[in-house]
């Protein structure tokens, strides 16, 4: 029985016969592609306009005091005339005296409990970090935050009032008796290191959480006691670290006055002290840009701190990243 054509199925013959039926595709789709106005790439604002206002706010903020500062640090009135011009008579007086007396004694109280705090914020932090409790961990670090802001009056009043003259404890372990006073270098670095340590514990606990177990395991199998695993393998390592720590703790000890103005008076002679007497007036005529030449060695004092810290801290960095 012979199929009729209608019904056969399509062969190589008929194929092409379909495809040639089959509806061409339109020439206008190509040129309308190729005819599109290509996109332009989005203007871009260069990286360095975002640090625009960074520096703006740091030119006003430090900049203009700074270059104020070192202006009047070399500016000399004459006590007669009141005319002014550049010497180095303030920064010659600023050496001298009592300014002197003043400046080693704010070095010798900022590097004393710069050092105590150190190494008890050391400690802590060691005792922190290897803890095994999450709360005790969250509590240390919450109550650091907050002391390492407690200072001025307020700390001042505490100590005071603790152990004062009259102070509770004072009273209560007659330490009168016993020759203790608040009102000296001694009760001053005390109160200092009320936030000074806490401070140390904020800045020293991420370096301590940066030390790798396996070294202390590698050391421990080479038959290393604890001690000279400390001495040989982690205080190399967090030296920059605690260095920093100290430069930090350093200058919070050797910028801080409300405590010291309100706790001790001029009993203990501070730079700040002097500072804040001349700008008040209490000097000789024709010195009163003592009182910024004086900020100026401060500020040379914390820069010569601070060329010893950077060297140490690129060192650390590749142990520690």
């Amino acid at each position: 029985m012979t199929l009729p054509a209608s019904a056969r199925p399509a062969t190589a013959a008929t194929a092409p016969t379909r495809r040639a039926q089959a509806p061409a595709a339109s020439p206008a789709t190509p040129g309308k592609r190729r005819g599109r106005t290509p996109l332009r790439a989005p203007f871009r604002t260069p990286a360095w306009l975002a640090v625009v206002p960074l520096l703006a706010v740091t030119a006003l903020a430090f900049g203009v005091p700074a270059l104020a500062m070192l202006a009047g640090a070399f500016t000399v009135k004459d006590p007669v005339t009141g005319a002014g011009s550049y010497g180095l008579d303030n920064l010659a007086t600023s050496l001298q005296g009592a300014y002197l007396t003043a400046l080693l004694g704010s070095v010798e109280l900022s590097a004393v409990s710069a050092g105590i705090g150190v190494v008890a914020g050391l400690l802590l932090a060691q005792a922190v970090v290897t803890s095994r409790s999450e709360a005790l961990r969250q509590a240390v670090l919450t109550a650091s935050g907050v002391l390492a802001n407690f200072g001025g009056v307020p700390l001042a009043f505490a100590f005071v009032a603790t152990l004062g003259n009259a102070g509770f404890l004072t009273r209560k372990l007659d330490l009168a008796d016993k020759g203790w006073t608040l009102y000296g270098f001694t009760g001053l670095t005390l109160a200092y290191l009320y936030f000074l340590i806490p401070l140390m514990v904020l800045t020293i606990t991420p370096a301590l959480e940066g030390l790798r177990s396996q070294w202390r395991e590698a050391a421990l199998d080479n038959g290393a006691t604890p001690a000279q695993y400390w001495r040989h393998v982690a205080l190399p390592v967090l030296a920059p670290s605690l260095l920093g720590g100290f430069v930090l703790l350093f200058g919070s000890a050797f910028a801080a006055y409300a405590t010291a103005a309100a706790m001790v008076g001029s009993s203990v002679p501070l730079v700040t002290l002097q500072i804040a007497d001349a700008l008040a007036g209490n000097v000789m005529v024709g010195q009163e840009n003592v009182a910024l030449a004086l900020s100026l060695d401060m500020v040379l004092v914390a820069g010569l701190v601070m060329a010893v810290y950077l060297p140490l801290q690129r060192r650390s960095a590749r142990w520690l990243a």
